[in-house]
């Protein structure tokens, strides 16, 4: 059907495989397209000075320049719950009219809350509510009418972050005296204090914002982002976000991220032509071939070019191409000077999230998600093809011990106790991988799951992950087609690039692995350090006890 056939509703951001939100509260979202509605925070530590087991309003004394903090957020149209355990309740140490005039004293100084939300329990109460579990999360969002991948909860020790990450919303710490060490390596988002949080909250709800639209109509504009798979995975909702801007899109991208760009809404044309300055290891440049990628840039007649690319990469090498192509506007992420070769010179602070990071760009180029296309992951529906039948009901646990990059590997005799401990607890495990790794899912499998070894390509690999309960994989594509299809993940996250801008985006997550360990910030493809010491000392248990979390139970059969 050629394109001015089609509804264009249909043929970009509507197609999603098969919902982004699945795991959220149920409530009905903003229509906006914003990253957050809500800011939730913890009390003790984080709003008030932390004193134990306080049920005096006297003691009650805010952190400094809570208040104002507080009121940006307010008068940014954010609104705010309080997230809290108070195990004193259950120990006795204080009374719920106590704990109630505490809070009193709480808005008094710093204002209301649109809602308090309390887990009365002790940690051997086994509760969904206490943190890290993500009970409380789950009913802010439903007080406040959102859903959590809508949210971002601020709080000062490594509980508060898990709960935000095991309800799919964003977590800030914002560390205190009291808070260890490995929480902080751990987290993907730190503050300084409680203003410089909410600062980047709402420097970050803006960026993804244009200020002012394209001077001139696009017709047909040019996305570039060659990597692979991941990565252009995770450029999808800034890829999403032109096309709702422009009549025509065409996608450059690398082989290695081939398959991922056909899985993507919003696109109409694919170039594929790897890139000599982008690719791990690349042959040497061919002028011929570059001449000849001009030559073809140039054929797509495009009024605009936005070029995505990782925070360490270069994109003017490209641009310097599209200009020789006769692209008159472009515009990329770029640190170093780029003379004459952008119009929009875009700069984004470390740290973001890849998905908002592209976003930013695309916004400082003039284009926004539209109305009611949540800024999260997200796949066509109709390149997405059905699961296999023998694969038997949905429900099961997706093991993905593999990676491009050997550093980011589960390792085997890891992943292989790993389904041991899966298939004693009464799930169902299947194991997956590409050709090249049959040898390790086999040996992985035969703990107790179901060796898919080499029998998918990447888009039958999205329909396998589309129906699991939960998908235990590293830093890899996987874990993004994961966050696209709205299922939790089990983390096993190697710290050879950070977390915050790399994890699973915007979906149920629970993080594993020594975030501390020496390779952190290496980007190291094969692990420097002798017995991959990041992920080999993961406890299965540990496996377990994070579906629980996720509220992934056993029993779907083996």
């Amino acid at each position: 059907m050629r394109q001015d056939q089609e509804d264009p509703y249909q043929r970009r951001s509507a197609q999603v495989y098969p919902a982004a939100d699945r795991a959220g509260s149920g409530s009905v979202a903003s229509p906006r397209a914003v990253l957050y509605d809500a800011v939730l925070l913890d009390r003790d530590g984080t709003l008030i000075e932390d004193v134990p087991y306080n049920g005096d309003p006297e003691k009650v004394r805010p952190v400094p320049g809570a208040r104002a903090a507080l009121d940006r957020l307010r008068a940014a149209g954010l609104r705010l719950a309080v997230v809290t355990n108070q195990s004193g309740l259950a120990r006795g140490y204080f009374t719920g009219e106590q704990m109630r005039a505490v809070h009193a004293r709480v808005e008094e100084l710093l204002g209301r809350f649109d809602a308090w939300l309390v887990c009365r329990h002790d940690d051997a109460d086994g509760c969904d509510c206490r943190k890290p579990a993500p009970g409380l999360v789950y009913a802010a969002a439903r007080e406040l009418g959102t859903t959590p991948s809508r949210c971002v909860l601020v709080g000062d020790i490594g509980r508060d972050v898990g709960a935000a990450m095991a309800a799919g919303a964003a977590g800030v710490l914002v560390p205190t005296p009291m808070t260890r060490p490995e929480e902080v390596a751990a987290a993907g988002w730190v503050a300084t204090d409680l203003p410089a949080a909410v600062a980047e909250i709402l420097r970050r709800q803006q960026a993804v914002q244009p200020s002012t639209p394209p001077t001139e109509p696009v017709r047909t504009a040019l996305v570039v982002r060659s990597d692979s798979a991941g990565d252009v995975l995770v450029t999808g909702p800034a890829i999403r976000a032109v096309a709702a801007g422009a009549e025509r899109v065409v996608l450059l991208c690398g082989p290695r991220g081939r398959a991922a760009a056909d899985l993507l809404p919003g696109v109409d044309e694919i170039i594929e032509h790897p890139l000599p300055w982008i690719d791990p290891t690349p042959g040497p440049v061919d002028p011929e071939a570059m001449r000849s990628l001009s030559a073809q840039l140039g054929v797509v007649g495009a009024d605009q070019a936005v070029v995505f690319t990782s925070f360490h990469q270069s994109a003017l090498p490209l641009a310097l191409l599209l200009r020789m192509a006769g692209i008159d506007r472009i515009a990329a992420i770029s640190d170093d000077y780029p003379g004459s070769l952008l119009d929009i010179r875009h700069r984004v602070p470390v740290g973001v999230p890849e998905p908002e990071r592209a976003l930013s760009l695309a916004a400082a180029a003039g284009h926004r998600l539209p109305d009611g296309d949540e800024p999260v992951l997200r796949l066509r529906r109709d390149a997405v093809p059905p699961r296999p039948a023998d694969l038997g009901d949905a429900g099961y646990v997706v093991l993905h011990p593999g990676s491009a990059a050997s550093s980011r590997a589960c390792p085997p005799e890891v992943a292989t106790r790993i389904v041991g401990a899966l298939a004693d607890a009464g799930h169902r495990v299947l194991v997956t991988g590409g050709p090249d790794e049959r040898a390790v899912t086999a040996r992985v499998a035969a703990a107790g799951g179901t060796d898919l070894g080499g029998r998918t390509d990447l888009a039958g690999l999205a329909a396998i992950v589309a129906d699991a309960g939960a998908v235990v994989v590293g830093n890899t594509g996987p874990a993004h087609l994961a966050a696209a299809a709205g299922v939790p993940v089990v983390s096993l996250f190697a710290p050879t690039v950070p977390f915050g801008q790399w994890g699973p985006y915007r979906v149920p997550t629970v993080r594993l692995g020594d975030a501390a360990a020496v390779c952190r910030d290496t980007r190291a493809a094969s692990c420097p350090v002798p017995g991959h010491p990041c992920l080999s000392g993961v406890d299965p248990g540990d496996v377990v006890d994070a579906l629980r979390t996720l509220a992934v139970s056993g029993g779907g059969g083996r």
